[in-house]
């Protein structure tokens, strides 16, 4: 169980209205149970105590609407405060109506599990330090329990200090394992929410060519409407006039800007033959950004090159692949291989490098978000890299269809690999217009 929390995450907030509905439910509750064991069971209890207290949390309520009118959501700071409250009033209304003699004891964990749900750890630990002790003042300090005067109930010391020693175990195992579940939901979160801005980002780019095109089209009319009009300028005006010169280098750069758009012109639109290229053509795209590091990139294609897979220049692959590629290359020693292989059934792409290779406890849950295979550098202190990188790089990859798999090279050699691979109908349909699906959601996914 990790409790370590990552660089860079957003501070957590918590909706007023939870906080102040959970309370009205609270003080309802209260409520409700004091005045019914007093009146309809007939137990005689410290009613006007029971009732002060429980009002006491209600004018919270109050107030709490009424400073924070306009506020939608509270810091953590705050929360914590008001969770702490919630369990100062619980122990003492506890201990009101017989400590942990009260069969609602146990009642004082709930603060520490919202707490876990919704605050960072310090605050949770804080709080559920402040519960521990609470529940082990109300075992020796506490007014006894409402029973009947004929049949009174005492219980031994050895059965209050298990019921002391319960509330313990619940409150560090069940707030641990709400807050580990909580953290869990809250990192693939933030990793949905960067791999997205990530795929973004590589579709606005790959829509670049297109809109380029479409403006080197539509600026190609009156650029050439210009050229024609300074063109009898300068016949009007002759070599002998003052203008023409300027008229002169309006022609010019006329001429420069139908160069630079007839450039334009011939980078693919959507659909083009570029955008649907050979697959050995893809690897090389996503392998020439990284060649110039001083490790060498070799790509291993098959003896026969028949039946050549047609790749789509996908965002999702291109990135995927490329942030795996990269990785290889920084841990390298010398050499990185990215083999392609292809039949009938799949079409698979293996990155290896002759670096150290993943280590054992990263090895186990590499592709989880917040997870990096990153050491620290000399002199730093702190790792770098978030461990978003592969965590994007195989959501990306398995949402074209790919399933992705990370292990090390057979002893004794040494380094990392990374195989990907499609099954040939998956990575066909790729390329036949299939981009329809939305980036984030798999292809086979139930309407």
């Amino acid at each position: 169980m990790t409790f370590s929390e990552p660089p860079g995450r957003s501070r957590r907030n918590v909706r007023l209205n939870t906080l102040i509905t959970l309370r009205w439910f609270a003080v309802a509750g209260q409520t409700v149970s004091v005045v019914a064991v007093n009146y309809w069971l007939g137990f005689e209890m410290q009613l006007t105590a029971c009732l002060s207290v429980i009002a006491v949390s209600a004018w919270i309520n109050v107030a709490l609407r009424m400073h924070y009118r306009n506020v939608q959501r509270l810091d953590p700071a705050p929360v914590a405060w008001l969770l702490a409250f919630d369990i100062a009033q619980l122990t003492l209304l506890m201990g009101l109506t017989g400590g942990l003699e009260n069969p609602f004891a146990f009642i004082i964990l709930a603060p520490v599990l919202i707490s876990a749900m919704a605050l960072p750890l310090r605050m949770t630990l804080a709080l559920g330090v402040f519960a521990v002790v609470c529940s082990t003042i109300i075992a020796f300090l506490f007014f006894p329990l409402p029973w009947g005067e004929d049949t009174p109930l005492i219980l031994p010391p050895l059965y209050i200090a298990g019921i002391w020693v319960s509330n313990l175990v619940a409150i560090v195992f069940i707030g641990a394992f709400a807050w580990q579940i909580a953290e869990e939901g809250r990192l693939l979160a933030d990793a949905l929410s960067a791999t997205e801005l990530v795929l973004a980002r590589e579709q606005h780019l790959s829509q670049l060519d297109g809109l380029a095109a479409a403006a080197a089209h539509e600026l190609g009319t009156p650029l050439a409407t210009i050229a024609v009009v300074a063109k009898e300028l300068e016949l009007a005006l002759g070599a002998a006039s003052p203008h023409a010169a300027d008229v002169k280098l309006l022609r010019e750069q006329t001429r420069r800007c139908r160069d630079i758009l007839a450039k334009l012109s011939a980078l693919p639109a959507e659909g083009a033959p570029f955008d649907r290229p050979k697959l050995a053509v893809l690897i090389e795209e996503v392998v020439a950004p990284h060649r110039d590091f001083g490790i060498a990139i070799d790509v291993a294609l098959p003896g026969e090159r028949a039946n050549e897979p047609i790749a789509a220049r996908s965002p999702a692959i291109l990135y995927g692949l490329g942030n795996l590629v990269e990785n290889a290359v920084d841990f390298a020693r010398a050499r990185v291989e990215v083999a392609l292989r292809w039949s009938e059934q799949d079409v698979a792409v293996t990155i290896s490098d002759d670096g150290p290779g993943f280590s054992p406890e990263i090895l186990a849950r590499i592709g989880e978000p917040y997870v990096t295979s990153r050491r620290r550098a000399q002199g730093e202190s702190e790792e770098t890299g978030l461990g978003l990188g592969f965590f994007i790089a195989k959501t990306l990859l398995e949402r074209s269809g790919a399933t992705v798999e990370f292990l090390n090279r057979s002893a004794p050699e040494q380094g990392a690999v990374v195989r990907v691979r499609w099954p040939r109908g998956d990575f066909d349909a790729l390329q036949t217009g299939s981009e329809a699906a939305t980036p984030l959601e798999p292809r086979n996914a139930p309407a």
